[in-house]
């Protein structure tokens, strides 16, 4: 709202009457205030007793005629001011005062009358009044209505007003949420105004910025006390800041909506915690032959397999009270809060017992603890110690059985790790070509699939692909038969789908030359091509030259799953493996000649000195080197280790291992360029065919063999 200062007009057009108001003194309204009982868009009753009323004056008598309007103004002028602005200096408040004129020919308005407001004359003193200096609500409305009030002025929140009465006395009265208030006010001629709020002597400020500042450090000193466990802490009063208490989720009756039916791809993983499910129902079962229920179980594996997910449907089917919560909540700012959250749950699933108590990503907390050289994390420290003794210390911990998840079994604890505190270690792996038919089944559930989708086949195109991966492609499949506005999801939305995750979206926009296609396609061509010839190696599933990601085309292989799960491959895949790689670059020197060779097969060169290196340093695959392995063993990053071993070999070897990996390279590469030029009339037609539908599968892709004669290659 735009403000009003000493010599300006206050003009709005309400009910047919246009209101001007001058401030009487110089004061300047900044911002409104919104009293809760003010009535809003409300037109005042003109009630008989007013309208009779004689006015003192023959310049008053109009503006009793539209008294209606007095009440209206009055309400949408205080219901637009606000607390915050009306203190500007420390002189008391103006007061809003009536007093009515004739209106001046220059501003009549065709919609009514012009009033100017002022004080009313004064009422007939009467000592028919409350006694004491606090009035309840309903004699001050009575006392209103009958004239007995001259002016009012109302608190900043509009809670409490302070009246005088025609007789001079003064008193204080509680208001409540009463719309019609200002109304009667207006409509009984009572002056009305708002207090600006003390506003407070300079030096009081002064003292209270100084004070501040104490004020703050007590404020923390008194949150730092809550974390160590004083006052209000672990045992004390309690409190909003109350840092010791365990922030768990605790469910009674746990609805998890999760069971067992619902995780699939894990049998082994479920059976395990199956026995721990059934010797909470049936433990006479088990204590019969001596048998004692597991005090804790670790789940362990990559992240995505459903850790998590099965610790829900444990919770689900139990049916004990479950606690779960993250292990990152029991670590804090302060010192001792850990431990303090630690003996906090443990003492509510005591009181619950039995009972399950589920810690996600428990690595957080208990990490190996170190020697005590060069500092360390104190806090998380203590915060173990006190989780090793909750789960088997002195005291002994019977009845609550203890769920861990974590990704990274190699930096927990050896104390944690211990049978007495975790008795069971549950991996849970990436499922294989069964568990990912089945997995792939349960996030169908609710989806329109088309007849042709085939989770045989979806499944052997995901070798390695977790739970998680295979609900994100069944999920990023469905989005995509929306957007072409299809009312069911076909095989080729799913395959779509799984290039975009292996792959990146397509790069349907982008600029291709026709001369950058027909190397594009010449370069997958021939990856495609010895892949094809190459014995006991995977047969190829597609071929794209759409752009996508970093990449300008694709050749997609179907692994195979027994070489995946055993991890076992042969000298001669591995060959095999290296000349598919170099296959690309070579089509390019056939083709294009050896000045026009591009930087496309970079990564197949990373690719192939990478399985170079390792059969001569780690496979044993040489024989100058011979069945040593050099170099150390360079670790598997889920495990956390380096996956860039120092050599600890001598320069003399440096130079054998690297005459090795070089002669393997060479080897690969001439069995490439053989199998390219021998066949290189298949190769131009399957170029051809690419520059032409920009994707082959595999079906189409073969007949071109069959039509060709071709014959796999013979070492």
């Amino acid at each position: 709202m735009a403000s009003t200062t000493t010599n300006a007009l206050l003009s709005s057009n309400f009910f047919g009457t246009q209101v001007l108001f001058s401030p009487p003194t110089p004061k300047t309204i900044k911002s409104p205030l919104n009293f809760p009982f003010f009535p809003k868009n409300r037109k005042s009753q003109v009630t008989k007793s007013v309208l009779d009323k004689k006015p003192n004056s023959a310049s008053s008598s109009e503006a009793f005629k539209t008294a209606s309007s007095h009440g209206a103004f009055a309400a949408l002028f205080l219901s637009s001011l606000t607390p915050q602005a009306l203190a500007v200096d420390n002189t008391p408040p103006p007061v809003i005062e009536a007093q009515a004129t004739k209106p001046s020919p220059s501003n009549s308005s065709p919609f009514g009358q012009n009033l100017l407001m002022t004080a009313p004359q004064p009422q007939s003193q009467s000592s028919d009044l409350p006694d004491g200096n606090q009035w309840r609500y309903s004699e001050f409305l009575n006392a209103v209505k009958k004239g007995k009030v001259e002016r009012v002025r109302f608190n900043k929140d509009g809670s409490v007003l302070q009246l005088t009465a025609v007789d001079g006395r003064r008193a204080s009265v509680i208001v409540p949420n009463d719309p019609d208030l200002i109304d009667i006010l207006a409509i009984n001629g009572v002056d009305i105004s708002v207090s600006e709020g003390d506003t407070g002597n300079g030096i009081f400020n002064f003292i209270g910025n100084l004070l501040f500042p104490f004020l703050a450090f007590a404020g923390l000193f008194l949150i730092f006390r809550r974390g160590q466990g004083g006052p209000g802490g672990p045992g004390g009063l309690g409190g909003p800041m109350d840092f010791g208490r365990s922030k768990s989720k605790f469910q009674e009756v746990p609805e998890t909506g999760v069971t067992f039916a619902d995780v699939a791809g894990a049998d082994q993983a479920k059976l395990e915690l199956q026995e721990v499910v059934d010797f909470l129902k049936n433990p006479d079962k088990y204590t019969a032959l001596g048998a004692k229920i597991p005090k804790g179980c670790l789940l362990v594996g990559p992240p995505g397999t459903g850790k998590t997910l099965l610790a829900r449907a444990v919770a689900g089917e139990a049916g004990v009270p479950f606690f779960s919560c993250a292990a990152s909540e029991f670590v804090e700012l302060f010192v001792g809060v850990g431990a303090s959250r630690v003996r906090d749950l443990f003492e509510k699933a005591k009181s619950k017992a039995p009972c399950i108590v589920f810690i996600d990503e428990i690595d957080a907390v208990g990490r190996q603890r170190g020697a005590g050289l060069g500092g360390g994390n104190d806090e998380r420290e203590q915060t173990i110690n006190q989780l090793l003794t909750e789960m088997d210390g002195f005291s002994g911990n019977s009845g609550v059985i203890v769920l861990a998840a974590t990704n990274r079994p190699d930096v927990l604890d050896s104390a944690l790790l211990r049978p007495g505190r975790f008795d069971r270690q549950v991996t849970v792996d990436r499922p294989d070509v069964a568990g990912r038919v089945k997995i792939l089944q349960v996030h169908s559930r609710g989806k329109a699939l088309a007849k042709d989708v085939d989770f045989e086949k979806i499944a052997r195109r995901t070798p390695g692909f977790t739970g998680a991966d295979l609900q994100n492609l069944m999920n990023e499949a469905a989005i995509l038969a929306a957007r072409r506005e299809l009312k069911e999801i076909s095989k080729d939305e799913i395959a779509d789908a799984l290039e975009r995750i292996i792959a990146g979206p397509e790069k349907k926009n982008a600029v291709v030359s026709e001369e950058k296609k027909k190397l594009v396609a010449y370069h997958e061509a021939g990856h495609a091509l010895v892949g094809a010839l190459m014995p006991e190696y995977d047969p190829v599933a597609k071929i794209s030259i759409i752009p996508r990601g970093q990449a300008g085309g694709l050749t997609f292989f179907a692994p195979s799953e027994e070489r995946l799960e055993s991890g076992l491959y042969s000298r001669s895949y591995l060959e095999n493996q290296m000349a598919v790689a170099l296959g690309g670059r070579v089509a390019e020197e056939v083709i294009f000649g050896d000045e026009n060779v591009t930087t496309g097969a970079s990564n197949d060169f990373m690719q192939v000195s990478r399985v170079a290196r390792q059969m001569v340093e780690r496979f044993g695959f040489s024989k100058k080197i011979g069945q040593v392995a050099i170099g150390g063993a360079g670790g598997d990053p889920f495990l956390g280790q380096s996956m860039s071993p120092q050599k600890d070999y001598s320069m003399a070897t440096a130079d054998v291992v690297d005459a090795e990996v070089r002669e393997l390279v060479e080897k690969a590469y001439k069995r490439a360029k053989e199998i390219i030029t021998t066949h290189i009339d298949i190769l131009d037609k399957l170029a051809q065919l690419l520059i032409e539908k920009e994707t082959v599968d595999g079906e189409e892709f073969m007949s071109l063999f069959i039509d060709g004669k071709a014959e796999l290659y013979v070492v």
